[in-house]
């Protein structure tokens, strides 16, 4: 885990990175917005557990946590996701019937502690309006991107990320050049089927979130990126599927990737 940082008035990003051998770290954030009805945005991954929960539990005491939003059931979004309902009793976990069916493949929430969301979606939390929508790029058939309509923020789970050689906290710490070439490696790897896809039903998600007009745009796996940015990464996005799928390189350690990543064997 590194050091948690805020992205905007109550809202935390808790970030992490997966290191790719050859290609740079993949950032791994998940976001706690403490006004209102304070909601989590994932959980971060296994391996950072015990650092994620010291992280979260010293910006807000567990039993004042209302709601946990799993944009989908990949570990490296619900990592600490058990953890976090047995020690936040309040909590109630917000997403998709079918994460929340692989999740059970692990471990079972009540269904008391249960409040399920489709694309097209919209939950009230507190004096909060939460849309969801389908991301241009993902690797679950469960993802969800969430739209606070409070403030403008977009959380767009795994899509609009990137991998970089030094993770930054803003978009503008960092090389456009940089940026925008993770971007499209990452957004390529974790959707190969965009290589496959009709480029107009692509681009219809696309438009859908940047007719939201975000004020901000925060990815699992990116820096935040402000008003005046965020059309660009629209504009890159609209480009992926004209791009060849991303194959990983001969040379490429994913064993090493793994063992990165992976809690020592007991």
């Amino acid at each position: 885990m590194k050091a948690s940082y805020t992205a905007g008035p109550d809202l935390h990003v808790l970030p992490s990175a997966l290191p790719i051998p050859g290609l740079g770290d993949q950032p791994v954030n998940a976001f706690l917005l403490r006004s209102g009805q304070p909601i989590l945005v994932d959980t971060g991954m296994p391996v950072d557990r015990e650092g994620f929960l010291d992280s979260l539990w010293s910006l807000i005491e567990p039993a004042d946590l209302r709601w946990v939003v799993v944009t989908h059931d990949d570990r490296d979004h619900t990592g600490a996701l058990a953890r976090i309902l047995e020690a936040a009793p309040n909590a109630k976990v917000l997403a998709n019937a079918i994460s929340l069916t692989r999740i059970s493949e692990e471990f079972a929430i009540p269904q008391d502690r249960v409040v399920t969301a489709n694309p097209g979606s919209r939950v009230k939390v507190g004096d909060r309006e939460l849309s969801f929508h389908r991301p241009p790029t993902f690797d679950s058939p469960g993802t969800l991107a969430v739209f606070d309509h409070s403030d403008g923020t977009l959380y767009s789970s795994d899509s609009f990320g990137t991998v970089v050689e030094e993770i930054s906290q803003e978009f503008t710490e960092l090389s456009e050049a940089e940026f925008f070439h993770g971007f499209e490696v990452l957004n390529r790897a974790i959707a190969p089927w965009t290589a496959l896809v009709d480029e107009t039903k692509f681009l219809r998600p696309v438009h859908e979130l940047a007719a939201l007009r975000p004020a901000k745009l925060l990815s699992a796996h990116g820096p935040t990126v402000r008003e005046a940015a965020v059309p660009r990464l629209f504009e890159a996005m609209a480009r992926i599927p004209s791009l060849p799928a991303w194959l990983p390189d001969a040379d490429l350690d994913l064993e090493a990737a793994l063992d990165a990543v992976e809690p020592p064997a007991a």
